[in-house]
């Protein structure tokens, strides 16, 4: 018997085909999603888009046979990047389903749900409820629903407004020439850049010289995963900016809701550094369109650099820290009305974007702050990389809250720290030399997961090596 609960995660569903997912699992998902998200909502209908994964298509229709049988009309857009399909969300005003598994292997797929204008939906927003109730649909057999007229299913293109959209947003038009290396990783990328960032679309040429890499849509990631997050996954990209002479280069995950950056070295450029410099740059933006600084604020979440609140506040902005993940910052953007969000794992959010995250976006931020300049990028960016981090570092434990509870008592009796638990437990110590860290349980696995920063490498190593000791020495 399937458990939904196994893979329905805490933002999205996401589990192994077609060992848990399946026709009929998606069938269940839909009309539960139909039930709880767009009947309650009196949405006009859902858009549903997917991926370029062999699985992708199968399940889409059966999802859309779902959501018709619940008496609701589909709108399918297609191939798409998750992104895209925030846009048509938003554009449309319907809930909308995005099939992917983003980074995973190909064996996998998985569903991202929001609600009309890209509003999130996770375990707290409806995806709990949506789960259960496809679970007894599973458990009961039903795949009809008795005195329904079943919706209708229609497709739209909607890649060259979405293109267009972008555009709109970040005007690319006045920067010097750049040659941009782009490594799509054989994702979604592989679509959005060549219509964003190209004519593919039918736009006016931009400055710039695309050098493709891995643009062919193959849900079987022949060359590399697609995960930038993984510096092995950057090897190519890296490479190919050396030997090209390229100005930058932009690596998509699978889905393209994320975008990394390596500078004209092929050095790669922190995500938080990412989120510093958009984030000044949408300060300075607000205060040219007539607001005070004051009044704008910023989000970013608990494990991003201590440079991103420190350059948040010196633009005059009000940063706002949140936990981690896309249903948090999108929640607490749209209470604050705030401009921008970040994240480290290079999930960035936009106002203007319904408050979603999109890779191209932030990617368009980044080549126009380069455009603007006649300096290289590892110079544009040298203001915002201030301090050391270790990067995410895993441990496996058996009791990730002892752990976390002997960690804390260790730290509790020092007077030169300050203990925060927005998300997880962070240490904090202000004092020179400043550093901090964060541990933070997986969701979904038996991890204890630890972010280190500190004002040089020796600091950052000592409290990291004293801190994996503590985790360890438990396992």
């Amino acid at each position: 018997m399937t458990t939904l609960a196994d893979f329905v995660k805490a933002y999205d569903v996401r589990g192994l085909v077609p060992d848990q997912l399946d026709v009929h699992v998606v069938h269940a998902l839909a009309a539960a999603f139909a039930e709880v998200i767009a009947l309650a909502d009196e949405a006009p209908g859902v858009v549903i888009g997917h991926d370029m994964r062999p699985s992708s298509s199968e399940l889409v229709d059966a999802f859309a046979a779902g959501v018709t049988a619940r008496g609701t009309d589909v709108v399918l857009i297609g191939l798409a990047s998750t992104d895209e399909l925030y846009y048509a969300s938003g554009a449309l005003g319907m809930p909308g389903a995005m099939f992917t598994a983003s980074h995973n292997p190909a064996r996998y797929n998985g569903i991202k749900f929001c609600r009309s204008g890209a509003r999130p939906v996770g375990q707290d927003s409806g995806l709990a409820r949506i789960r259960d109730l496809a679970q007894q649909h599973l458990d009961a057999g039903v795949t009809t629903f008795d005195g329904v007229t079943p919706g209708q299913v229609s497709r739209r293109d909607v890649l060259a407004d979405y293109a267009a959209f972008l555009r709109g947003l970040v005007d690319l038009g006045g920067s010097r020439p750049l040659r941009v290396s782009v490594d799509a990783g054989n994702g979604m990328g592989g679509l959005t850049v060549p219509a964003v960032l190209g004519t593919d679309a039918g736009l006016a040429d931009l400055p710039l010289t695309i050098d493709p890499m891995y643009f062919e849509l193959d849900g079987t990631f022949p060359n590399h995963e697609a995960n930038p997050l993984d510096p092995a996954n950057l090897v190519d990209l890296q490479e190919r900016v050396r030997s090209h002479g390229a100005d930058i280069g932009i690596a998509f995950d699978g889905d393209a809701d994320r975008c990394f950056v390596v500078d004209e070295a092929g050095d790669p450029i922190s995500p938080s550094a990412i989120t510093a410099m958009i984030a000044r740059r949408e300060v300075a933006r607000e205060v040219a369109a007539g607001r005070g600084a004051g009044e704008v604020a910023i989000v970013h979440n608990a494990i991003t650099s201590a440079a991103v609140p420190e350059i948040i506040a010196e633009s005059g902005a009000r940063p706002v820290p949140t936990r981690v993940g896309h249903s948090y910052v999108k929640a607490v953007m749209s209470e604050h009305d705030a401009v921008f969000g970040g994240e480290h794992s290079a999930h960035y959010y936009f106002r203007d974007f319904w408050f979603a995250d999109t890779g191209m976006l932030a990617a368009m931020h980044v080549l126009a702050a380069l455009g603007e300049s006649d300096a290289p990028l590892s110079e544009v960016m040298a203001p915002y990389e201030r301090y050391v981090a270790s990067g995410e570092i895993n441990s496996t434990v058996a009791d990730a809250v002892a752990v976390t509870e002997r960690v804390r008592h260790a730290y509790a009796r020092r007077d030169d720290v300050v203990l925060d638990d927005l998300d997880g437990m962070t240490v904090t110590r202000a004092e020179e030399p400043m550093w901090w860290f964060n541990l933070r349980a997986s969701n979904t696995e038996p991890l204890l997961r630890l972010n280190v920063e500190a004002a040089d490498t020796h600091t950052m190593t000592q409290v990291r090596d004293d801190v994996l000791m503590m985790i360890r020495e438990t396992r």
